[in-house]
Order: C-alpha cells, then sequence, then structure tokens
C-alpha cells in the first residue's frame, strides 16, 4: 500500500515539475532542435527502462513460481480426536477449508482442527 501511495506521488511531482519546464522562456523553433539532445540517447533511454521493466516483472513472475510450488510439511492437529498427521503439500495447494497432497489427496478441514506448516525436511 505505502509503495502505491509513493509512486503515485512520484508520478504527480514529475508531472508538475514537466508541466513547470514547458511553461519556461518562448524559444523559437531553430533554437529548440539546435539546443535538443541526440533521438539515439533518448531511444537508448526509454528501451533501457522497458528492459529493466520487463527483466524485473519476469524475475517477480518466476521468484512466484518457484515460491508457489515449494514442498512444505502440513502438520494437521485434531484436539476433538487427539491425533495429529503430516502431509506434504505445495505452498500453492493451501486453501482456507482444504489442501491437497504432492500425491494429489484433498483433504477437507474442520473450524477445529488446527494446522502447522514448516519447511520440508528432505527437499
Amino acid at each position: 500500500m505505502l509503495t502505491k501511495i509513493l509512486v503515485t506521488l512520484l508520478v504527480i511531482v514529475g508531472a508538475f515539475a514537466y508541466l513547470r519546464s514547458g511553461r519556461g522562456s518562448k524559444v523559437s523553433r531553430s533554437e529548440a532542435l539546435a539546443v535538443e539532445s541526440s533521438p539515439f540517447l533518448s531511444r537508448a533511454v526509454i528501451y533501457a527502462m522497458i528492459a529493466v521493466s520487463m527483466i524485473a516483472s519476469a524475475g517477480f513472475w518466476g521468484w512466484t513460481w518457484y515460491d508457489d510450488n515449494t514442498v512444505v510439511e502440513v502438520t494437521i492437529s485434531s484436539p476433538v480426536e487427539a491425533m495429529s498427521a503430516s502431509y506434504q503439500v505445495r505452498k500453492k495447494d493451501i486453501e482456507a477449508q482444504r489442501i491437497t497432497t504432492v500425491d494429489g489427496i484433498q483433504i477437507r478441514l474442520s473450524n477445529q482442527e488446527r494446522i502447522t506448516v514448516k519447511a520440508a525436511e528432505n527437499q
């Protein structure tokens, strides 16, 4: 949430800076072209920003996929029946009222059962 606010403020400040510089002194068209930087540099900066953005997005997507497919050990404890059972589960398969084991077994959880998640020992 804080990141969204900071990015929004950064965009607003950038827009104000752009608008203020656009209202500067009036310069003729020929003088403006002489002062303008090379188009190659502008394109290089734009392509570099796009490349960094794509690499960051791919890295985030890859890390999310890796983290979701991490196998963890889930222990289900039932205070009513005084029993405990452990299963190997991928992180993405842990839901509010149900888990799906690595073997494909779906286990529905009741409101009384308590689950404990820890890193799997045989990774």
